[in-house]
């Protein structure tokens, strides 16, 4: 049985048919419901679209992220391009939507216009009113980060403040005792981000642990902004030996900021961060980093999502994960500057 069969019973052409089970054009309600009643009397088993169809679905989620006049991490990039690959081996497409500012009238017709059956979250932060605009909408939605108290949502995330705690260990291990810590950028962090804000609770806690000296700055994603924000920390202070980032945009910068001061690495100086694999790797030379699994979070991330469009009444799931650090080129023994 074909969809020429169900158009010539139903009485309709064979893209009314289609249109009718992909959604991709208006077809009346009249119409959509004449052709289920001949797919339910000739016994047909219906493609995922049809079954959508009769469901109610879309079979399309959506995924929100950063603002568009914001360039993305090659973390980011691989988090979208995880979910957009494992949305298609589950046969589902995915609308891309970017929030905060301007965007969130974007953010508005994706949940509430029936477009998706269900959202995935990108770049939470600590207090998120997305978070609790889709909770009130009832809409299933999965984060990947989490809010400051996430027991009430599902989420996948990375452990960033065992992280930055496990790369200050390791540097302090190398004989490090004065050490930096570059996070994202300042209007992230004052927005309550959370992957900055737990950074900075495992780096004053490895801090204080090891009795070492400690500085906080923040700095915006590009490499010159990292350039920038080396140059002001040697002036700033001088005995400084090593630094732990969770911002990969910036790192290339830093190497040219310590370059520009005559210091190579990691022979003079050390840094150690929590980055993507293949951008962690690509660099010259390669950084010391905890390797964020993009591809495992967004397969996770769109798997969890599936279960609770399925059934919403299942129990709220969570993965933290914490890699372990994979040692490159980027870290060596503190040799003192002062």
């Amino acid at each position: 049985m074909n969809i020429g069969e169900i158009a010539k019973r139903a009485g309709v052409s064979r893209s009314t048919v289609s249109y009718a089970l992909t959604g991709k054009r208006p077809v009346s309600e009249e119409t959509k419901r004449r052709i289920l009643t001949v797919i339910d009397e000739l016994g047909y088993r219906p493609n995922a679209s049809a079954r959508a169809l009769k469901e109610g679905r879309t079979r399309t989620i959506g995924l929100v992220i950063p603002p568009a006049s914001q360039r993305l991490t090659d973390m980011q990039l691989g988090f979208v391009a995880s979910v957009v690959d494992a949305a298609a081996r589950a046969d589902l497409d995915v609308l891309l939507s970017p929030s905060g500012g301007e965007h969130d009238r974007s953010f508005e017709r994706v949940v509430t216009g029936r477009r998706v059956d269900g959202v995935i979250l990108m770049e939470i932060r600590l207090e998120d009113d997305r978070v609790a605009r889709l909770q009130g909408l009832g809409l299933p939605f999965v984060g990947i980060g989490r809010t400051r108290h996430p027991e009430g949502m599902s989420w996948v995330d990375i452990d960033y403040e065992t992280l930055i705690a496990r790369c200050v260990h390791h540097l302090a291990d190398l004989g490090h005792r004065r050490l930096a810590l570059v996070n994202r950028s300042a209007e992230l962090v004052a927005a309550g981000y959370g992957p900055g804000h737990r950074a900075q609770a495992g780096f004053d806690r490895a801090i204080a642990e090891r009795g070492l000296r400690g500085v906080r700055v923040c700095c915006a994603d590009d490499a010159q902004a990292g350039q920038a924000c080396l140059q002001q920390l040697l002036a700033e202070h001088p005995g400084l030996t090593a630094v732990a980032t969770i911002n990969e945009a910036a790192v290339p910068g830093m190497y040219r900021g310590l370059a520009e001061a005559g210091l190579s690495v990691p022979g003079d100086f050390s840094i150690a961060g929590v980055a993507a694999q293949r951008w962690a790797e690509s660099l010259h030379p390669p950084l010391t980093a905890a390797d964020v699994p993009a591809d495992e979070l967004g397969a996770r991330a769109v798997e969890l999502l599936i279960q609770r469009v399925a059934d919403p009444g299942t129990p709220q799931r969570h993965l933290l994960l914490a890699p372990p650090i994979s040692l490159r080129a980027t870290t060596g023994p503190a040799r003192p500057r002062d």
